[in-house]
């Protein structure tokens, strides 16, 4: 879009498009975002913003190619980008090619239907990356396959997002049966749907779960939509919804070498009222300490979730082969897993996560280079 004609306000410059339409820049905004205010090569902001008139005002503005040229009062001249000023519209957000809007899905997506990968092409092309990864952040859980049968396979894969997510339980961990163990991962009971570390100040973002033998009798794994979950609780029962996203309860992990405890919502919601986040982990779960008056209402909110998360309308059920790999938003999509006989063969996965910030920074630069469908 280019500028057909700069008209000078007080306190606003208003440019009109080519278009017809108008918008209306507040000086202080055009003031701030001087280029001559940032530096040359970090683009990091130099300007101290109360050096300047609160009010700055305008005394000449001229279209100068593809560059407008604001003169103000205190003699100061900005040089400033057209395609700037477009991109920035107040009121209308700059476009981010990582906000990819969630798809909900219950147990009629079905598990056959869950999104396919193959491991070569994500290591090896960035326009493979980045299908996979814009279809594991619109439905929260993709499966890729083909990996070797080496503990780094899956790691690999993960490290071409970004930095692994360290925790207490390591950079990457295994889910085995284990003797004296510290998580109920470790053991072969069977492990209701949940989100890990929900006592984390800022829970792991994505989780990567490479197979490498599942050969016992049961552990199937389970995934569920904890959008969808908390969406249909927002129209079945809003003061159920309403109290989880307000209330916060405590969550905690203890053992010898840590005791890492928060207190936050299970749900929370965003800038535009839409689900973000879930918390949810019934073993993590520490003692309600809410207000006496409000604990009734809030175990039934509670418990009224914790139904969704045993409702098989909900739930996904599938058993991982070697060389297979869910990686899925831990805080979003809930899992779990059936108990299984570990006389009867071996289970092995091997872990890691990717933080949300990683993964969408590695979103918005493939938007530079690749064009996903």
């Amino acid at each position: 879009m280019t500028v057909k004609t700069l008209a000078v306000r007080t306190d606003t410059l208003v440019v009109t498009w080519t278009d017809g339409t108008t918008t209306s820049f507040p000086t202080i905004w055009l003031r701030d975002n001087c280029p001559s205010g940032l530096h040359p090569d970090t683009h990091e902001r130099l300007l101290d913003l109360l050096a300047i008139d609160e009010r700055p005002v305008l005394t000449a503005a001229a279209i100068d190619g593809k560059t407008a040229v604001l003169s103000y009062t205190d003699g100061h001249t900005s040089q400033m980008p057209i395609s700037l000023m477009n991109a920035h519209r107040p009121g209308r957000p700059n476009g981010d090619a990582g906000d990819i809007p969630a798809q909900l899905w219950r147990a009629d997506h079905g598990a056959q239907n869950i999104s396919r990968h193959a491991s070569t092409p994500i290591l090896t092309d960035d326009l493979a990356l980045n299908i996979w990864m814009r279809d594991t952040a619109k439905f929260g859980l993709t499966i890729v396959d083909q990996l070797p049968n080496d503990t780094d396979s899956g790691v690999h894969i993960a490290k071409r997002i970004g930095f692994l997510r360290a925790t207490n339980f390591g950079t990457t961990f295994e889910v085995i049966n284990k003797p004296n163990p510290n998580n109920l991962a470790y053991t072969s009971v069977a492990l209701p749907l949940h989100t890990d570390l929900p006592n984390q100040e800022v829970p792991p973002g994505y989780q990567f779960l490479h197979c490498l033998a599942n050969e016992a009798t049961g552990g199937g794994s389970l995934f569920a939509d904890g959008f969808a979950m908390a969406e249909d609780l927002r129209d079945e029962d809003p003061e159920a919804f309403r109290l989880l996203c307000e209330v916060a309860i405590p969550f905690r992990f203890h053992d010898k070498t840590a005791d890492i405890r928060v207190h936050r919502p299970v749900i929370t919601l965003g800038a535009k009222g839409e689900v973000i986040e879930i918390r949810f982990n019934a073993h993590l779960a520490g003692i309600f300490d809410m207000a006496a008056d409000i604990m009734p209402a809030y175990y039934r909110a509670y418990r009224t979730y914790m139904a969704k998360t045993q409702d098989s309308k909900y739930r996904l059920t599938l058993k991982l082969k070697g060389g297979e790999m869910v990686v899925f938003d831990n805080r979003r999509v809930l899992h779990g897993r059936d108990s299984f006989d570990p006389s009867t063969g071996f289970r092995h996965l091997h872990g890691c996560y990717v933080d949300r910030g990683e993964f969408f920074s590695r979103l918005r630069l493939l938007a530079n280079t690749a064009t996903a469908p």
